[in-house]
């Protein structure tokens, strides 16, 4: 699938690539319309309807990503509600052997997330995965402002982290981020498979598929 010789440039995603997507899942779906329905004391089916309503107006946007204005938005402390249930972050089966691997490889390792500072921090203060990079960007860093899933994300990624789209590999979940990033001319792309543990695999795309990291490891 992959010829590492090809590459130079290693851009990794973190939820649902490098962490279990389950801990966002449960969240989004569960923990916040729970906790919004007690602390605004209206029922809970009626804090998911809104929840869903206003988080599905933002999908694609920074703003979805974004814990300040979520918190702004909602009138409580995203950032402190997912404290309540950080002992659901957890590294994707496979990931941490593949990251002790690509901190041994002569590529340059680079972790590109649309994760806001906030939740970024939550996860390295549980997981430690900061010490695998060589850099940490996240699309909320100043002069970026724009989701992976923007085509022009990634010519502002390359003013301040310069890259070869043709050796380069991007490992991203999302089927919209790595369509924007084939737009832009990177050449290796891999999608992954199985982002949330708790939920079903996902069905084969047009972008080459793994479940576990030991399939693009060299044997």
């Amino acid at each position: 699938m992959l010829s590492w010789s090809d590459i130079d440039t290693v851009f990794l995603d973190m939820d649902g690539t490098l962490l279990d997507l389950h801990f966002d899942s449960h969240f989004w779906l569960t923990h916040l319309p729970r906790r919004y329905a007690e602390i605004k004391n209206i029922p809970e089916s009626k804090a998911r309807d809104h929840l869903k309503r206003w988080i599905d107006c933002e999908r694609g946007t920074l703003n979805w990503y974004c814990v300040d204005y979520w918190s702004e938005r909602l009138e409580v402390d995203v950032g402190q509600l997912k404290t309540e249930v950080r002992n659901r972050i957890a590294y994707r089966a496979s990931a941490t052997a593949f990251l002790a691997w690509l901190a041994e490889a002569p590529q340059r390792v680079v972790l590109v997330t649309n994760a806001h500072p906030k939740s970024l921090s939550l996860k390295i203060a549980e997981t430690g995965l900061d010490r695998y990079f060589e850099r940490l960007i996240t699309t909320h860093d100043k002069g970026l402002g724009l989701p992976k899933e923007n085509p022009a994300f990634w010519t502002a990624l390359q003013d301040t982290e310069p890259f070869d789209p043709q050796r380069t590999l991007l490992i991203d979940d999302s089927l919209p981020v790595l369509t924007s990033a084939r737009t832009y001319g990177i050449r290796h792309l891999i999608t992954i498979l199985s982002p949330d543990s708790t939920a079903p695999h996902r069905p084969a795309s047009d972008f080459p598929g793994i479940h576990d990291f030991g399939e693009i490891m060299p044997r």
